[in-house]
């Protein structure tokens, strides 16, 4: 028998119920504000002690960003991450600078440097503010990050960053934004770091000779770790480890944020000079050794490998040989300080139960072999290797964590990490007289 027009809307009623039973229930909520990325070409630059690394890319529509052009050369005229010859590290940053360019076939005006001088220093503090029962806007949370800028100055200390973690609106708390809301009093929880004066300007005379200027300086682990961990590890608590050539500096992520910063001056470059200065031997081939042989774990074949050694002032046929053991033994006491060194500080700051059992190991020393394990041991945590993640056109030799913070000053560039960046938080948008009087009587009256 056919079917008749009202079997048929009997039917499509039946399956229309059926589909609104599957179907989750819609929530009220406004989703969230989505993330911004920068349109645009950016330039990171990566000073290191070891190595200079230029990178000019953009952001892509996916999320991801797109490398147009690298650079690299070797660190020349810089200690430490300060500039210390103003001649040689000119000379260095526009070699690497330069490749870059040439690759992108564009020239930069500005770039976004690490920070990887000046003492910087980490801290957490909770600024308040009166908002006197109005809605919350944009002048409210300038003025609350401005106070926090303001009381975190320092004599001879230039701020660098100053991240708002949250917000809570009277006696709400851990609100992310809290525009649109009425309240009396707005508080919120600010990371300031910040670093040297003199050694800033340092690096901005060092640019300015290259014909560049500084966008933003951006922490060096806190690059590291925007460019190497997923959203999870910055949810579930993870320390980023960045092992660079003149110091190791390290960051702790938790709940999607930056909550703690702190480098030591030891680096890899220390485990050359040892082996250097132990087997009497020149540090370009101690170098050599280390990148070739290096090792902090012993192996049953270390005793028998004889590796050739030149020793200084000698002759170059007057060639030493010594067990791989030898150099394993050397190797590994100064990774054990360096990873002993971290634990103590991530144990001072307090948040080691929030940095959660994660560790992620970036930077040219990390390579090691045996770092990882080693590192795992002493720090009674899960440890991996980080390496640069969305980016795309990165050369293969550029891909491992050696080049993780010059990947993460792009991303930072472009947007990624980055507390309510639609709101200008540096400068209070204030404009004649009578605006000035009027914002002056809305915050105090």
């Amino acid at each position: 028998m056919p079917a008749t027009p009202t079997s048929i809307l009997e039917g499509v009623r039946s399956v229309n119920d059926m589909a609104r039973r599957s179907l989750p229930p819609v929530s009220s909520e406004l989703p969230p504000r989505a993330r911004m990325l920068r349109t645009g070409v950016f330039g990171a630059l990566d000073i290191g002690s070891t190595k200079i690394t230029c990178m000019i890319g953009k952001a892509e529509p996916d999320g991801t960003r797109r490398i147009l052009g690298f650079g690299w050369q070797k660190g020349r005229g810089i200690r430490h991450g300060a500039i210390t010859d103003l001649d040689e590290a000119e000379r260095a940053i526009r070699a690497a600078v330069g490749q870059a360019e040439d690759m992108a076939d564009t020239r930069l005006r500005s770039v976004t440097v690490n920070l990887g001088c000046g003492q910087p220093e980490s801290r957490l503090f909770n600024v308040q503010w009166p908002v006197g029962g109005r809605v919350i806007g944009e002048d409210e949370i300038r003025s609350v990050v401005l106070e926090g800028r303001h009381r975190a100055e320092s004599e001879g200390r230039d701020t660098i960053h100053i991240l708002p973690l949250s917000f809570s609106v009277d006696e709400t708390m851990r609100v992310e934004d809290p525009r649109g809301l009425h309240c009396e009093t707005l508080t919120a929880r600010l990371h300031v770091i910040d670093a040297v004066s003199s050694a800033l300007r340092n690096l901005h005379t060092c640019l300015n000779r290259c014909d560049l200027e500084i966008a933003e300086i951006v922490s060096a682990p806190f690059a590291a770790g925007l460019a190497t961990l997923v959203e999870d590890e910055r949810e579930l608590g993870t320390t980023v480890i960045d092992m660079g050539g003149g110091s190791t500096s390290f960051a702790v992520f938790a709940e999607g944020q930056l909550l703690h910063t702190a480098s030591t001056l030891v680096g890899g470059s220390h485990v050359t000079n040892d082996i250097a200065r132990l087997l009497s031997t020149p540090v370009a081939h101690a170098e050599r050794l280390k990148t070739l042989y290096g090792s902090c774990q012993a192996s049953p074949d270390d005793e028998r490998e004889m590796l050739p050694v030149p020793l200084v002032g000698e002759e170059e046929h007057q060639i030493a040989k010594v067990p791989r053991s030898m150099v394993v033994s050397i190797i590994r006491p100064r990774l054990e300080e360096i990873f002993e060194i971290v634990k103590d500080r991530l144990e001072n700051s307090g948040l080691s139960r929030v940095a959660g059992a994660r560790v992620v190991l970036t930077g040219g020393a990390c390579q090691l072999a045996g770092a990882r394990e080693l590192a795992a041991h002493i720090l009674g945590k899960q440890v991996r290797l980080g390496r640069p993640v969305g980016l795309r056109g990165l050369p293969d030799a550029a891909s491992g964590p050696a080049f993780a913070t010059g990947a993460g000053l792009l991303a930072w560039a472009s947007g990624e990490g980055r507390s309510m960046q639609d709101i200008d938080l540096e400068t209070k948008r204030v404009g004649g007289p009578l605006k000035r009087l009027i914002s002056f009587l809305k915050e105090r009256v």
